[in-house]
């Protein structure tokens, strides 16, 4: 159910998704008044499989439609647009069967064999899997296959219009292309009648009014229709035939699109149409600072993030800063989580003013959820390892021992939670970790420590206790330096330079089971 926002708040906030839904609404007025209809379109090369990168554009493309749904009663679609009919033109890194597809370079992603054997193509497997994960997550879309739609012969008419326009068309594509290339470039890809595979050729003769094209195949004349999908269009041109045959009224791109879009706005201008209202996004890169790309499968994938995490945090990381080159790895994962937590638990006390600009404000449509918050995921990573549970029934047992009033009906969140945690930390954090081994003065103070414990009770308060961990420190060489004398403690006791604030976790541990595992961590056992 859509909540109800006072208008002046919604004009004013400069909240991303609201501030591309309002410029939509007034750079293509016309056009939506004309059909009404908003047109919001989401482009997917299925070269390799689907990656996370796919599911931030439709995510991200729901999240303007849901702010669109403030400003207007007119009706939205979300187009996810396969460009299946594109020739394959390398073996992706992270696919079975690599002989099968390179056999096939240069044919249509639709009539390369599926190397999974489980559909008819490379193309219809990468979509399938494409439409299963978003289904899975209720996002609303039309899903529209390049293939289809040039066989189909819907995109004829569009089509006959590109090549009416080819010389302007030319006039803008040449000036951008080396001169080597300029001798061979045509907008129109004919598709091989021996080999079956996309051709990139030079054009011999134009007859406009068959809807003909004569190409120089090799020093051999080759004819071929423009219509029904005997030629597909180059890239640019494609992007530009799509906006305008669909009347594409917004579509977002990774920002190394830019000067492709600035090329395809300048041909849908010439066909007669304005161009889309349009969204550079940075891309998203994995660990080593490296773009993260389909056929390499570098960075986390989809799977991997639901795996350890929820979809609503995946679209949190999704919404925060678009404009900004993020990496997307599996560390990533638990901060992203609690922040979520964080910013649920700043939305119970926060004016609409304030929650349209909270991102899981647009993460939850408006309907934020009121769970509290029992601990940070961070800090459930460290219960998991020092409980030893590895299942979720055992963890839930140890949470209860601490908080006996809870039910996990009560909690769905945090239920998810520990079964993610268990996972995340199995999977993940296990096999690296590296405990400290304190030298002999490192030994003594937390000995010192453990002492100071044997005079605290489970009873007292966090920040209690976390004040006597601090003394102890400042009591012994760290005064001027206490980010050490905990990294020290984090270090020792959880295999890492952070940790969770300890005073909270020791409450909720228990100050004995805290003693035994200090010894057992100095002591080495």
């Amino acid at each position: 159910m859509k909540q109800s926002i006072d208008k002046t708040i919604i004009d004013k906030t400069n909240a991303w998704p609201f501030v591309e839904a309002k410029k939509i609404l007034k750079e293509r007025k016309q056009s939506i008044e004309k059909k009404n209809k908003i047109v919001l379109q989401t482009g997917y090369g299925p070269s390799g499989l689907p990656h996370i990168g796919t599911f931030g554009e439709v995510a991200r493309t729901t999240m303007v439609i849901n702010a669109l749904n403030y400003l207007t009663d007119i009706p939205k679609e979300i187009i996810t647009f396969s460009d299946d009919m594109d020739g394959l033109r390398k073996v992706p890194d992270n696919i079975p069967n690599k002989n099968l597809l390179e056999n096939n370079l240069n044919k249509p992603l639709t009539k390369v064999p599926d190397p999974f054997n489980k559909f008819n193509s490379f193309g219809e497997h990468n979509n399938e899997m494409l439409k299963n994960f978003l289904n899975q997550f209720g996002f609303k879309y039309s899903f529209k296959s390049s293939t289809d739609l040039y066989t189909s012969g819907k995109f004829n008419e569009s089509l006959k219009l590109i090549l009416k326009n080819y010389q302007g068309i030319m006039d803008i594509i040449l000036p951008t292309l080396g001169k080597e290339r300029q001798k061979t470039y045509s907008p129109f890809l004919p598709i091989c009648p021996e080999t079956g595979k996309v051709l990139e050729i030079p054009v011999i003769d134009i007859d406009q009014d068959n809807s003909k094209i004569t190409f120089d195949n090799k020093g051999n004349k080759l004819e071929k229709s423009i219509l029904n999908g005997e030629c597909k269009l180059q890239w640019k041109v494609d992007w530009a035939m799509r906006w305008y045959a669909l009347d594409v009224d917004f579509e977002m791109y990774g920002k190394d699109l830019i000067e492709s879009a600035i090329i395809s706005t300048k041909i849908v201008n010439l066909l007669g149409r304005r161009n889309p209202s349009g969204f550079a996004y940075e891309l998203f890169l994995d660990e080593k600072g490296e773009k993260i790309s389909k056929s390499k499968g570098n960075g986390i994938t989809i799977d991997q993030w639901i795996k350890f995490a929820s979809p609503e945090s995946l679209s949190l990381y999704m919404y925060q800063n678009p404009k900004r080159a993020k990496k997307l790895y599996n560390d990533i994962v638990p901060k992203t989580v609690d922040e979520y937590l964080d910013l649920i638990d700043k939305s119970k006390n926060q004016d609409d003013k304030q929650l349209i600009l909270n991102p899981v404000w647009h993460v939850h449509n408006g309907n934020v959820p009121k769970e509290d918050t029992i601990m940070s995921f961070s800090m459930l990573l460290n219960l998991v390892e020092t409980s030893n549970a590895n299942t979720k029934e055992l963890l839930w047992k140890f949470v209860k021992k601490y908080k006996p009033n809870i039910k996990e009906e009560n909690f769905p969140i945090f239920d998810k939670l520990v079964e993610y945690s268990i996972k995340f930390f199995n999977e993940v954090i296990k096999e690296k970790k590296k405990y400290k081994i304190p030298n002999s003065e490192e030994k003594k103070v937390l000995e010192k420590l453990i002492k100071v414990l044997e005079q605290c009770n489970d009873k007292m308060m966090p920040e209690e206790i976390q004040t006597k961990i601090y003394s102890v420190g400042k009591e012994n060489g760290y005064k001027d330096n206490l980010r050490d004398w905990f990294k020290l403690i984090y270090e020792v006791v959880f295999g890492n330079e952070n940790g969770p604030r300890l005073g909270f976790f020791i409450s909720f541990f228990g100050i004995q089971e805290t003693k035994n595992l200090i010894l057992e961590k100095i002591n080495n056992v």
